[in-house]
Formats: C-alpha cells, sequence, structure tokens
C-alpha cells in the first residue's frame, strides 16, 4: 500500500496541473471502490474550480470553491496519471480539440479539466476511495478525526513521542504503524528508520530510551523527505502522475533484502525477516539492539 511519500509525490503531480484549474467534466465510471461513491458525484465536482492540495496521512485532499473537499485515498494499487494535449488540433475558429487516450479498463474516475488536462484515477483491485466532505467540516470526517500528527510536522517530536512510547509493552514497530500515534508512516519506512537508528523492531516500545528517541525522530523525517525527493518506492503498483516509477527502493538498506549483507561499514551480518503483526519486519541482528 503507498505510504506516505508515495502519496505526498501524487499530491505533488496533481497539485501545479489542477490548481486554479476548473472540472468540465467529471466522469464515474462506476457506482463504487472500496465504498460507494458520494451521491450525486459527477454532478458535484462538475464547474467546480480547484483551490488547493493538502494532505493528511495517506489522504489527498483536494478542497473546491464549492464549499467541499474531495478526499483520495490510492488503497493498494491505485494511481492518478495525468494526461496533456499532446496530440492538439487548431481549428478555424483557433479552438483546441484535445486527443486522449481511451479510457483503460481501470480507469474508474475521470476529471477533465477546462485547459484540456485529464487525470484518471486506475485502481485494479479497487481498495482505493473517493468522497466529498463539506471543507469545514473535513477534519470531523470518521477517517480524519483520530489521526496522529504528521511525522513532518512540529507536532511529531522527542518530548511527544517519548510521551507516547512510555510504558509501552507493544513492539517499537507496531507502535510506529499505530496511525493514532504518527500518521502516514507505513512498513517500509518504519523498517528503514529502526535500521538507520539502530533500533531492534521487536525492542518494547517503553525500553526504548529517551535518548535513542531523540535520534529516531529526525532520522523518520529524513527517510521520509529522501523517500519524497525519489518520487517514492515503486515495488508493485505505484507511478508517478506522469508514469515514472519512484527510485527509493534502490536505496533500501533491509527492507526487502532478507538473507543479504547488511549495509552497516564493517558489519558482515545478514539481514533478518520476521513477522510482527501479521506485517514483515526486516532489521540487522547486530546493528539494532
Amino acid at each position: 500500500m503507498p505510504e506516505l511519500p508515495e502519496v505526498e509525490t501524487v499530491l505533488r503531480g496533481l497539485e501545479p496541473v489542477m490548481v486554479g484549474q476548473k472540472i468540465k467534466n467529471a466522469e464515474i465510471r462506476r457506482p463504487d471502490l472500496r465504498w460507494p461513491f458520494p451521491e450525486n458525484m459527477s454532478e458535484r465536482l462538475n464547474d467546480a474550480t480547484v483551490l488547493r492540495f493538502h494532505r493528511r496521512s495517506k489522504y489527498i485532499l483536494c478542497d473546491l470553491d464549492s464549499g467541499e473537499t474531495l478526499l483520495i485515498h490510492l488503497g493498494m494499487s491505485g494511481r492518478m496519471t495525468v494526461s496533456h494535449s499532446g496530440n492538439d488540433a487548431k481549428d478555424l475558429l483557433a479552438n483546441f480539440n484535445y486527443k486522449h487516450p481511451l479510457p483503460a479498463k481501470h480507469d474508474h474516475v475521470i476529471l477533465d479539466m477546462t485547459d484540456g488536462t485529464r487525470i484518471s484515477f486506475n485502481d485494479t483491485r479497487r481498495f482505493g476511495a473517493m468522497d466529498l466532505i463539506e471543507t469545514k467540516n473535513l477534519f470531523d470526517h470518521k477517517l480524519i478525526k483520530l489521526l496522529g500528527p504528521e511525522p513532518l510536522g512540529n507536532e511529531f517530536n522527542t518530548p511527544y513521542l517519548h510521551s507516547k512510547l512510555k510504558g509501552k509493552a507493544a513492539p517499537i514497530k507496531s507502535v510506529l504503524l499505530n496511525q493514532r500515534i504518527v500518521s502516514g508512516l507505513g512498513n517500509i519506512y518504519v523498517c528503514e528508520s529502526l535500521w538507520r537508528a539502530g533500533i531492534n523492531p521487536k525492542r518494547l516500545s517503553g525500553k526504548v530510551s529517551r535518548k535513542k528517541i531523540g535520534v529516531l525522530v529526525p532520522i523518520i523525517r529524513d527517510v521520509l523527505q529522501e523517500a519524497i525527493a525519489a518520487g517514492g518506492s515503486s515495488l508493485k503498483d505505484h507511478r508517478q502522475t506522469n508514469g515514472d516509477l519512484g527510485y527509493f527502493q534502490h536505496t533500501f538498506a533491509v527492507y526487502g533484502r532478507e538473507g543479504k549483507k547488511c549495509n552497516s561499514t564493517n558489519c558482515s551480518e545478514l539481514v533478518k525477516r520476521i513477522v510482527q503483526s501479521g506485517r514483515s519486519s526486516f532489521y540487522c541482528a547486530k546493528c539494532q539492539k
């Protein structure tokens, strides 16, 4: 499932081509994805101007001048692709006719903007979701209201994380994946952050020292920012809005590297894999204590 860097990458691809533009036509090509689409979704999107994009956890939020916000969740296989008018044909009246590829089988939502740009939401497995929410009530929405602070925001800091880990008997890996404690973190980037911080994913949260937490917090920020700069990680489905792959997977130190040599200098230990809460954790038993 796309994690924060992949979602942020998609958001940054949509922002320059949609903000300030009006949705000329919203084509909803099926009644649902993970959940039913909101009632009259096409009519509510048509003629709405996009005011701004922002993100909460793994949700893309698109504020409209209609007073509603379009919430987008990519699910496991969702992709947002942008098609520009590469085959413009200008008629005698100086009107442009925009030619786009025919919709693909799993293009479930298509947004045509007034400038001819097309945004397609393709989701093979249909675990993604879209909803329309009154902007003024956005942060009371059931998917948003219980989320913890953003790991790239000021509210996520050493004192905060120390207070949330204190006394907890759950493994540090599991706690960091709890979206009510910190939002947007997923399996890949928690594994990579714990390796850089030298913390074993099995270590009980309450046993992680404040000093170690002080090391971990900026490492989490660094890992996420590096991943965003690389366009995210493309393991199966993730693509940027122009169709390009992300590249951060080429720098993985532990994730997906079971049985391979640890990347730490002078360490000959092999990366191990265990299952925690149904998810694979990758780590170096020598470097991570």
